[in-house]
C-alpha cells in the first residue's frame, strides 16, 4: 500500500483521480491546510512541478500534481496555462471564451485539453511525468451539468456531446487527466509498490 498526496485544494480533482484509480494499493489524499502555491511556470509541466514540490515540502511524502487547461487553436492556444485565471468565476470564464469565439466558424473551433502530471518524492525529486490530452471543439453554448471548468462547452465529436454531458465513467476513461493518470498509475505500480 502506498499513499500519495495530490497537490491540490480542488475537491473535484481528488474525486476524479480517485474514480480513475482502480488499484486498491494506491491511496490518494490532498494537502492539509492552506495550499495555494504561486504558479508562475511558462508551461503546464513547470506549473505541475511547482505544485508537486511545494506539496512535498509540506507533507514530506510522495506528491502528485497536475496542471491542466484548455488550448483553443483559433486563440493561438489561449487560455492555456491561464485557464484557471482566465476570469473570476466558471460562468465568466465560459462567457469570455464564447465571446472571443463568437465569429469563429465551427470548422475552426478546434481545441484540446492538456494535463501535465508530475510525481515527486518526499524531497521534491521528480520520479515520473506524463502528459494527457483530449481533442474536440468549442461549442456555441454550454451543455450538460456533469463537469466543471470548460467542460460544458468542450464538444467531443466521437461522443456527440460535451464533456459535461458525459457520464462520469466515460469521462474518467477518456479525459485528459485520465490519459495522463493511467500511465502514471502503471509507473507507480511497477516502481513504488
Amino acid at each position: 500500500m502506498i499513499k500519495i498526496i495530490i497537490a491540490t485544494a480542488n475537491p473535484h480533482k481528488l474525486e476524479e483521480i480517485r474514480d480513475i484509480n482502480k488499484n486498491p494499493n494506491i491511496e490518494f489524499d490532498v494537502v492539509k491546510g492552506d495550499f495555494n502555491p504561486v504558479e508562475n511556470g511558462v508551461n503546464f509541466q513547470e506549473n505541475a512541478l511547482i505544485k508537486a514540490q511545494e506539496a512535498a515540502k509540506i507533507m514530506k511524502t510522495y506528491c502528485l500534481a497536475d496542471d491542466s487547461g484548455l488550448c483553443v487553436d483559433a486563440l493561438e492556444g489561449r487560455p492555456g496555462i491561464h485557464s484557471a485565471r482566465y476570469a473570476k468565476t466558471q460562468k465568466e470564464k465560459i462567457e469570455k471564451l464564447l465571446d472571443e469565439m463568437k465569429n469563429v466558424p465551427y470548422d475552426y473551433r478546434s481545441a484540446h485539453f492538456v494535463c501535465s502530471m508530475v510525481l515527486v518524492d518526499a524531497n521534491g525529486n521528480v520520479l515520473n511525468s506524463e502528459i494527457g490530452k483530449i481533442y474536440g471543439f468549442i461549442d456555441d453554448s454550454p451543455k450538460g451539468e456533469n463537469g466543471f471548468g470548460y467542460d460544458p462547452i468542450f464538444f467531443i465529436p466521437e461522443k456527440d456531446m460535451t464533456m459535461a454531458q458525459l457520464p462520469n465513467e466515460v469521462k474518467n476513461d477518456i479525459s485528459h487527466r485520465a490519459n495522463a493518470l493511467k500511465p502514471m498509475l502503471k509507473w507507480i505500480s511497477s516502481n513504488l509498490l
